[in-house]
């Protein structure tokens, strides 16, 4: 085994919690999950950039190098705290439908990834998949047991519904933090002045897609942008049926709706 192909092992273990435990001396002070711990306290504190093999060990009370005996590089602590900060996936009942499961397994993701937005900012693409990470994927394949699918189908739905917690946790992300700038900026505050402190009015009438509402009615006109406004004079909204998918947004239904139909064509073609 080449020296690459054993230091990527040696990664992989400590990823997974699998490498050789010490049997003699004390039992050391710094480990991984402390190191990992740190690491989100500091991409809490000051973003996802502040992270660096200097700051978590000044942030634990160790040289740099006291943490280099248990992570091997920051590419590695970010390898980690993409598993390790996680946390465990929803416990979803067995009694719920697999669409309401999948819905409430995406909702999950996004509402972690708006609770600490620089999550979005690790490698999440290209890291190597921990046990964490794995626990979601397992219960996203317990929701669509009894779907007439194989492994590499379901495999790629849960993929589509992963990119869909990216770009629904993205917008959701970008529209309050500009929002909150927003908020600040006008009220004359300090810039750090958590969200939690600001007015929600202001905030719900600083949302960009207020915006939008505004050059509709005030700035654009039917000559310069005829197919959107005669969308929108046809558009009646209609309070939404009182059903158990209700709260969830047209996206993550839409989805769902071509992996039933994706289903139930494949249902009708083995019947004949």
């Amino acid at each position: 085994m080449s020296d690459e192909e054993t230091q990527g092992d040696e990664r992989l273990r400590r990823l997974w919690g699998r490498q050789p435990r010490a049997t003699r001396g004390p039992k050391a002070a710094l480990n991984l999950d402390l190191i990992v711990e740190a690491a989100g306290r500091v991409a809490d504190a000051d973003g996802l950039a502040a992270v660096s093999m200097a700051r978590v060990a000044e942030e634990l009370g160790y040289s740099p190098m006291a943490l280099y005996r248990h992570v091997g590089s920051k590419d590695e602590l970010l390898w980690l705290m993409a598993d390790r900060i996680t946390p465990a996936p929803p416990v979803i009942p067995d009694d719920v439908g697999w669409r309401e499961g999948l819905q409430l397994w995406v909702q999950a993701q996004v509402d972690m990834a708006v609770e600490r937005p620089w999550i979005l900012e690790l490698p999440l693409a290209t890291s190597p998949t921990g046990p964490n990470r794995l626990r979601w994927l397992d219960v996203g394949m317990r929701l669509m047991r009894d779907l007439d699918l194989d492994f590499g189908e379901k495999l790629e739905i849960l993929g589509l519904l992963a990119q869909h917690v990216l770009g629904e946790a993205r917008v959701e992300i970008d529209t309050r933090r500009a929002a909150a700038e927003r908020v600040r900026a006008e009220a004359g505050v300090d810039p750090s002045t958590p969200e939690s402190e600001l007015d929600p009015g202001a905030l719900e009438a600083a949302n960009p897609y207020y915006d939008f509402e505004v050059v509709l009615s005030r700035l654009a006109t039917p000559e310069d942008y005829p197919d959107i406004f005669a969308a929108a004079a046809a558009w009646h909204p209609q309070a939404p049926a009182p059903d158990a998918e209700a709260g969830f947004g047209l996206g993550i239904r839409f989805m769902l709706d071509g992996v039933e139909a994706f289903v139930e064509r494949r249902r009708q073609g083995r019947e004949r």
